[in-house]
């Protein structure tokens, strides 16, 4: 008894070592269950390419139309950015712009494999991850401007200048820190062949005793792109709270349920990914693992916790843009001009340009929390 159970914990071990379930779950065959012991992972497989590619094309198709539709905004209407959720708002919607833009690639990772050479492959894996990163600390950094736009006034108003040119320094902070948190994609993604001929793109760490490295990578993902994330929201956004329910304002019920819609989207979605990044972490630490069928399950269960993470992608300019009361004026005037202009037989960018009022305040311009 003791032989079939010892190659099966070898078998399940090994498996985890050699393939990144972080980004990519389980794409390969072990070989058949019975009677060797081995897990035979041709139902991920299966799975992984009925569902991945739909799902994947609809999140890529609603996010891109969401995203450019900001970036449209902020370069063609407004023509300039005026405050620090200006900047922040449009360096969100690029970054999801670019991690959308990975998304067809995966989508066809999961149905025909990996068509493209491995050098590709490094190049989509690291470029998706950059901007992961870059959207999740930019939802961070969104959620300080608003603590600092309502909680500290005063402050705001004295430094608005100077806010400008911080919130353009932190995005730089962003964006750097996301490459350096990137670069195991860089150094450990692969090309790998499975046993039916077709090659899939994964992540493949370097063989070490203790999975050293692949415990640090998953770590510093779970830490730094959702727990960090998580507290510093939780902390900007109860504050906030506390002053809008000592404001004496009749819309402030608005304001507190944006907020918790904000809060409740970001963990739903990204909470189950990172639970089960701590399961794989655990289990490159110590073998925990051990029956085929629930190795399975975990990778089916991965699939769907990564996809889950991904929407958040689509849902970011509904949630940080679209609520907003100035944003949304701005699409409905740029909507009504443009329907009048077509309807008279002539448009220009002057025409859908929307007339602003030439000062407002702070508020004002924080994308908002109302609806």
């Amino acid at each position: 008894m003791e032989e079939p159970l010892t190659t099966l914990m070898t078998t399940v071990a090994g498996y985890y070592n050699e393939n990144d379930t972080s980004d990519d779950y389980s794409d390969y065959d072990t070989g058949p269950t019975e009677p060797t012991g081995m897990c035979d992972k041709r139902l991920v497989r299966e799975f992984r390419g009925r569902y991945e590619p739909p799902l994947f094309w609809i999140i890529f198709i609603l996010g891109a139309l969401g995203n450019l539709m900001v970036v449209w905004i902020y370069t063609t209407v407004r023509n300039r950015l005026k405050t620090m959720t200006d900047v922040y708002l449009l360096n969100l919607a690029v970054a999801d712009l670019l991690f959308l833009c990975m998304l067809p690639f995966w989508a066809n990772n999961a149905f025909n494999g990996w068509e493209f050479d491995e050098r590709f492959c490094k190049l989509v894996s690291g470029v998706y991850k950059i901007n992961f990163f870059s959207s999740t600390f930019l939802l961070t950094c969104i959620s300080v401007d608003r603590y600092i736009a309502i909680v500290q006034v005063t402050k705001a108003q004295n430094l608005k200048k100077k806010r400008l040119f911080y919130s353009k320094l932190a995005c730089l902070v962003v964006w750097s820190v996301s490459i350096l948190l990137a670069l195991p994609e860089f150094i450990f993604a692969r090309v790998k062949p499975d046993q039916n001929g077709r090659s899939f793109c994964t992540l493949i760490y370097w063989n070490n005793k203790y999975n050293r490295i692949k415990i640090l990578v998953l770590s510093l993902q779970i830490c730094m792109g959702f727990c960090l994330p998580l507290l510093v929201m939780v902390f900007c956004y109860s504050v906030i709270i506390r002053t809008l329910l000592q404001a004496k304002s009749f819309e402030k019920h608005k304001a507190l349920r944006v907020i918790f819609v904000v809060v409740l989207v970001f963990v739903l979605s990204q909470l189950p990914y990172n639970s089960l990044l701590i399961v794989e972490a655990a289990q490159a630490a110590n073998t925990t693992i051990t029956d085929c069928n629930m190795a399975i399950r975990f990778d089916v269960a991965g699939q769907v916790a990564k996809s889950l993470a991904y929407t958040h992608a689509c849902l970011n300019p509904f949630l940080y843009v679209f609520v907003g009361v100035r944003f949304r004026q701005d699409l409905l005037r740029m909507v009504k001009r443009c329907v009048g202009r077509l309807r008279t037989g002539g448009l220009s960018k002057a025409n859908v340009v929307p007339k602003r009022p030439s000062i407002m305040s702070e508020t004002e311009t924080t994308p908002a929390l109302s609806l």
